[in-house]
């Protein structure tokens, strides 16, 4: 099974605990979904987006459209815009030809437009907030497949990186294998206790045996 396969039959919050483990900050926060439902898992594809610089020229080329066109399935478009909700930093023509093309799904760490057009082409799009108004004039893009930061969270090109209702998080490419076993143990110790608490053992015994292996060590 291939790393985004593993991490797809993840959740967050067990991949956000295996990074607390390993001492990596990965939580982006602030981030939740507006357009179709569904979990996003793949390799990030990263774009970086900022103000014009004053009296330069008009940039020739739509922010996004290069990601969109070099990405398909396995892949997640990740749109650095410094969490900006002035403008959008992801708009309805990009979510169509996203879709078109198989990619997962876009993170947007700032806002975007045009959600109801996502949610025809059922294209996920995870983000800090909805806005009418367009980047033209306010935003352009300053580079893409280069690494960006969305907050304190480092994204480089072909980092893992998984959206569901309990946020997004992004495991970095190179600690892919420790960060995935350590959560599927995690994942595994809360199934057993799920299925402990429904045959009717007593919820504080369940956790009181279980909760310290899912908080011991960090490795």
């Amino acid at each position: 099974m291939s790393e985004v396969d593993r991490l797809r039959a993840l959740d967050t919050c067990a991949v956000s605990d295996a990074l607390d483990r390993h001492g990596i900050h990965g939580v982006v926060r602030g981030l939740r979904p507006w357009a179709a439902p569904g979990t996003v898992a793949g390799r990030a594809v990263t774009v970086l987006l900022g103000p014009p610089a004053e009296g330069a020229a008009t940039a020739t080329r739509h922010l996004g459209t290069a990601a969109v066109d070099a990405s398909g399935p396995g892949q997640v478009v990740v749109v650095a815009h410094q969490g900006r909700t002035d403008c959008a930093g992801w708009g309805g023509l990009l979510s169509r030809a996203a879709a078109a093309r198989g990619i997962e799904g876009v993170i947007v760490h700032g806002a975007a437009r045009d959600l109801a057009e996502a949610a025809e082409a059922g294209l996920p799009v995870y983000a800090v907030t909805p806005t009418p108004v367009t980047a033209r004039t306010r935003a352009v893009e300053h580079s893409w497949d280069e690494p960006v930061q969305l907050d304190d969270v480092t994204v480089h090109p072909g980092d893992l990186v998984l959206a569901d209702g309990g946020g997004v998080v992004v495991v970095p490419a190179a600690r892919a294998k420790e960060v995935l076993a350590t959560a599927e143990r995690i994942a595994a110790t809360e199934a057993a206790m799920a299925q402990a608490i429904e045959g009717g053992a007593r919820v504080s015994d369940v956790m009181g045996k279980s909760y310290e292996e899912l908080t011991d060590g960090h490795h």
